[in-house]
């Protein structure tokens, strides 16, 4: 797949910016490079087939949604897009996806071969060559897969019953000799049962079906009642808009309105139709017409399977040898889970980046401050819970327990929504204060206070992290949380709280710096400094970590910084519309991406040269939405040896010569090659942290 850019055939926009959705689809890509590495374990893989399908999933339901309502506005939308016109953008985004889906294609075509050097098969329908496998197919069918099938039989004069947003479909042709008009129905593949069916195995080898493919070779017992002489099915899915519309129904309940609001994603506008490439003309014509399928939604051409996505729970088969191997998380050294995290904090600030330590202590100081007596309030704000979530057990748990405590939990956290909603009414029935949000602003930050009675006085302590307080993302997503009893911190952190509970005061902030309303003039004062550094005959260094870039006023303040001979280096995990490395603009500027097996998730900021660094973590991405609509945390770190630490767990990711990409003006996400001694930083990081054990 060749998507680069050539500099010299570009317009002013695009010579200075790469468009957001653009910089998006060229990270997915990177994602899928994953799935091609062959260093990576055969079945780990697989998987990473499922995180860029997953990926894709959510691109359309969102930022292809928004793109759309502009279109259908009657409207160019370059000033909220950058770069293109909103149709014009469709159109390149189409084109994209649609090469990628081809290499995707190939890409588990070449996996599935090489599964079977390993003795394992993924069969078709046509494929069924043993007894034991035909038994077992047709006994698992009836028992299983007949009882949760849908079947919706096709008719030109009635309307087609709902298709449900991302669900498989098996559209089914019937066509009889003699007869002008076929017979159409739409299996629903049930999402309940997991869509790899494991077969009894032969002669030691491991046999896989894919549910569709079991529906299929069953399909005689489906439509037994219809006459036919030719039976296919073809798979199709649609992706619907998946942005929030919330009423403005004064007498309902915030909760109610946004549970409204995610039960309408189900009605909502088709924006993605993906299909078999091998459908008949007539039969997709006539699905396009009842589904209501115009001209600017996306239409994808795509291969016998869709739903890829799971393959993210594709069967390890007791494989250790074609996965990665398990790393248990470690202890933070000379911390122990054994220890009151209260005295070890009032001791010195501690520093947890998961997964490479356990998320348990974060879990152990809210269970301990759960039941402390001399604790008297907690206050945590919560943006992604998990499902089944121990954060929220310690926080009802503590108010069992005579604590006052209080929860700012953003329940439009996108595609997380119901897990937020249910946990909200369970905390709020337990006397749990709850807190909505800020009007007009989403609350991003991921930050914790504890009061505790200590002799006459309360003294405070609490938490700061770059992720979300979930213990099922501590295990795959990299993230700092530092832990203080910082006295000047944790009053602005209060301070913070008070501004959710009256959020027409705005305070000043000492030492955090916070959306909205302080980062944007705080980051440029911190960019300035390097610049004047320079111009007075001395260095300029900014280094960044983040998961995303695309505000274009700050972009603009790197570039003057880099003219200004500042240099920058730069770790992108995703969206990125600065172009690095361009003699004039932005020839200062280096930047890497690193995919690798976590997903890179910290925002560390270092502005300095060696020995005179101000090192920050932040919950905020340099996006618009994050400086300019949401509340954000962006905390300085002032422990020396914590300082040391991210800097050097930093380093450590920039050396990276295995799992680095470098972002250049091509965006050909070429892998960084050099003299250097290998180095994935995802491995040598955890190799950090165990010798710092020793």
């Amino acid at each position: 797949m060749d998507n680069r850019l050539n500099m010299a055939t570009l317009g002013a926009d695009e010579s200075r910016y790469i468009n957001r959705e653009i910089s998006w689809l060229q990270f997915n890509a990177r994602v899928l490079q994953e799935s091609a590495d062959e260093s990576v374990p055969l079945i780990e893989r697989l998987r990473f087939v499922g995180i860029f399908s997953n990926n894709l999933d959510e691109f359309f339901k969102v930022r292809y949604a928004t793109v759309k309502r502009i279109v259908e506005a009657g409207k160019k939308g370059r000033k909220a897009l950058g770069v293109y016109a909103a149709d014009e953008l469709l159109e390149k985004i189409t084109r994209i996806v649609i090469q990628q889906q081809e290499e995707s294609m190939n890409i588990i075509d070449d996996i599935h071969h090489q599964l079977k050097d390993e003795g394992i098969y993924v069969i078709k329908e046509n494929e069924v060559h043993f007894p034991e496998h035909s038994e077992f197919i047709k006994t698992f069918f009836t028992e299983k897969v007949s009882p949760a099938l849908v079947t919706i039989v096709l008719n030109e004069d009635l309307e087609l019953p709902r298709i449900q947003d991302l669900e498989a479909y098996l559209t089914i042709t019937m066509k009889k000799k003699g007869s002008k008009k076929p017979i159409y129905a739409l299996v629903e593949i049930p999402s309940e049962l997991d869509r790899f069916v494991v077969l009894p195995q032969v002669d030691g080898n491991d046999y896989i079906m894919i549910l569709d493919d079991l529906i299929r070779y069953n399909l005689e017992s489906v439509f037994s009642i219809f006459e036919y002489d030719d039976i296919s099915a073809h798979m199709i899915k649609i992706t619907r808009d998946a942005e929030l519309d919330l009423d403005s129904d004064l007498g309902k309940s915030f909760i109610e309105k946004l549970s409204k609001s995610v039960k309408g994603r189900e009605d909502a506008e088709p924006v993605r139709f993906v299909h078999d490439q091998t459908i008949g003309t007539d039969t997709l014509a006539f699905l396009l017409q009842k589904l209501g399928i115009e001209n600017n939604d996306s239409i994808i051409p795509g291969g016998r399977y869709h739903n890829r996505k799971d393959y993210m729970d594709f069967p390890s088969l007791g494989r250790t040898d074609l996965l990665y191997a398990k790393q248990k998380p470690l202890p933070i050294k000379d911390i122990s889970l054994n220890d009151s995290m209260f005295k070890k904090v009032a001791e010195k600030d501690f520093l947890q980046y998961t997964p490479y330590h356990t998320f348990a202590y974060v879990i152990k100081f809210l269970r301990e401050a759960a039941l402390d007596p001399k604790v008297r309030t907690i206050k945590i704000t919560i943006y992604r819970l998990a499902k089944l979530s121990h954060v929220a057990s310690a926080l009802i748990n503590a108010a069992k327990n005579g604590k006052e405590v209080t929860v700012q939990i953003e329940l439009r956290a996108r595609f997380d929504e119901e897990s937020n909603m249910r946990y909200a009414n369970k905390m709020q029935d337990e006397g749990v204060k709850l807190i909505f949000g800020v009007p007009g602003l989403k609350v991003h930050s991921k930050v914790c206070v504890i009061e505790r009675q200590e002799g006459s006085r309360l003294k405070r302590y609490g938490f700061i992290s770059t992720g979300n307080f979930n213990g099922m993302t501590a295990k795959i997503y990299t993230d700092y949380t530092l832990f203080t009893a910082n006295k000047q911190i944790l009053k602005d952190l209060s301070k913070l709280f008070n501004f959710f509970d009256t959020n027409y005061i705005v305070n000043t902030y000492q030492h955090l710096i916070i959306s909205p309303h302080y980062a944007k003039n705080t980051f440029y004062k911190l960019i300035d400094a390097e610049i004047k550094k320079v111009k007075n005959g001395g260095r300029g260094y900014i280094r960044l970590k983040l998961n995303s870039m695309s505000n274009y006023a700050i972009i603009d303040k790197l570039y003057e910084a880099s003219q200004a001979g500042v240099q920058i280096d730069m770790i992108i995990r995703g969206v990125c519309c600065l172009i690095p490395g361009v003699e004039g603009m932005s020839e200062n500027i280096k930047m890497i991406s690193i995919v690798d097996k976590f997903l890179e998730h910290p925002r560390v900021l270092i502005f300095g040269k060696e020995g005179e660094e101000k090192v920050f973590i932040s919950s905020s991405d340099w996006m618009t939405r994050n400086l300019d609509n949401r509340v954000e945390v962006t905390c300085p770190i002032y422990d020396e040896d914590i300082k040391k630490e991210i800097i050097e767990t930093y380093t450590i990711c920039w050396n990276d010569n295995v799992k680095a990409r470098v972002i250049s003006a091509k965006q050909d996400n070429a892998y960084r090659r050099n003299d250097e001694a290998p180095l994935r930083s995802q491995f040598a990081t955890y190799d950090y942290y165990l010798n710092k054990l020793n």
